[in-house]
């Protein structure tokens, strides 16, 4: 497994593919399986033509991507300018599937895993490959998504209904104020609305990297009474009054951070006796009503899960992505990473930071030099636990290596 990455900044479109073709074939000489491109809006009226030309350009086996506020490559990360940014493997003993589906072809959730797996093996583009009938396997998903046209929360449920084993990875299309303007791109086809993505199976695995850029405040406590997303109790107490009482503990900054970056980690892992990182899904609070003192959270809540209020500012994003890159670094062998997609948040970036390119600093500070592409998305797609979520702020990186590493 072989893969290259190339970004570019001229405005002139095929000026722009014959610089990122001429990069990636100086560095890849191999046939190119799948090629993964992201497009900033400045390029919005060739969106039609662009998959073709970089298609014929590339001369490769499949071509996806989407269009992006901002896009990342190398090590750099270009916001609100012109660019586009393009990774390219030779990926011996991988089959490839892309697949578009619309929100109209999706089946109930109430379905059988059985229809949602002939849902994504029927939207296969059967043209690529000739292996695409039946389902798509026992693979890893990259997921791009039109945010104004897909339930990407019920694709999410549907897939991991589907195919539990699966790492799925990836981010919702950016740069478009209305339906229609985003580009999603299949070979060399593009598409206004939906969802696109490849799953990939054989040599090949994803390793996913969910840094969710929050840091645990007080103590886990479990949510004793609750209803759809509102918690009305904990431990036995009003929401509003734990908070005060939190509140008061902490230290001057963390107190004054707690007013307007507060968040709840709800527990994924409900058998673990000592929840640490990387066992919460962090979701927004919306809101506390003054009168019962419940509070509304961004997600359907469970009476009996664990949580734990949260707090994010730059430092604790810095460290939280950090520690998952040094995790890895531990856990897997060296050089084992042969590639790597990023899908970070349009809140990040220099929003958050104040400076530019500066998680993909710590990325190939970590892991070297790996040839790594992405965007900043409005919304991340990555697992928390056993399950797939739609995510915000979050830097979500997937790794890949080949099995056998």
């Amino acid at each position: 497994m072989k893969w290259a990455s190339a970004i570019t900044e001229i405005r002139s479109l095929p000026e722009a593919l014959d610089d990122l073709a001429r990069s990636i074939r100086n560095d890849l000489p191999e046939d190119i399986d799948l090629a993964i491109v992201f497009v900033s809006p400045y390029y919005q009226n060739d969106f039609d033509a662009l998959p073709s030309l970089l298609s014929d350009r590339l001369g490769c086996r499949v071509l996806v991507g989407c269009s992006a506020g901002g896009v990342i490559g190398g090590s750099r990360e270009i916001e609100r300018r012109p660019a586009i940014s393009l990774l390219a493997g030779s990926l011996p003993g991988v089959t490839i599937r892309p697949f578009h589906l619309d929100q109209s072809g999706l089946p109930s959730l109430d379905d059988s895993p059985r229809k949602w797996q002939n849902c994504f093996s029927n939207a296969a583009d059967a043209t690529t490959l000739p292996d695409t009938k039946g389902h798509l396997g026992n693979g890893d998903f990259i997921i791009l998504a039109d945010p104004f046209t897909m339930d990407v929360e019920k694709v999410l449920s549907g897939l991991d209904y589907a195919y539990p084993a699966a790492v799925k990875i990836g981010g919702l299309a950016s740069g478009a104020q209305s339906p229609g303007q985003n580009g999603l791109f299949i070979n060399k086809i593009r598409y206004r609305s939906g969802m696109i993505g490849v799953a990939l199976s054989g040599n090949i695995s994803i390793d996913p990297l969910i840094a969710q850029g929050c840091r645990p405040i007080g103590r886990p406590f479990s949510m004793t009474q609750s209803e759809k997303n509102v918690l009305l109790e904990i431990e036995g107490r009003k929401p509003a009054e734990f908070l005060q009482d939190l509140y008061e503990t902490l230290s001057e900054p963390d107190a004054e951070l707690m007013q307007h970056s507060l968040f709840i980690g709800l527990a994924m892992t409900p058998f673990k006796e000592t929840l640490s990182r990387g066992d919460f899904l962090i979701r927004n609070l919306i809101g506390i009503d003054s009168k019962n003192g419940a509070i509304s959270v961004g997600a359907l809540l469970q009476e009996g899960q664990s949580a734990q209020f949260h707090l994010r500012d730059k430092e604790t994003s810095a460290e939280d992505l950090k520690w998952y890159l040094s995790q890895y670094q531990i856990e897997k062998p060296p050089k084992s990473a042969r590639g790597a997609l990023i899908f970070s948040c349009l809140g990040r970036g220099t929003h958050l930071y104040g400076e530019p390119d500066f998680d993909t600093r710590l990325f190939h500070a970590h892991m070297g030099f790996v040839p790594m592409s992405g965007f900043f998305c409005n919304g991340e797609i990555g697992p928390v636990g056993d399950t797939t979520f739609l995510h915000g702020y979050t830097s979500c990186i997937g790794i890949f290596r080949e099995p056998s590493e």
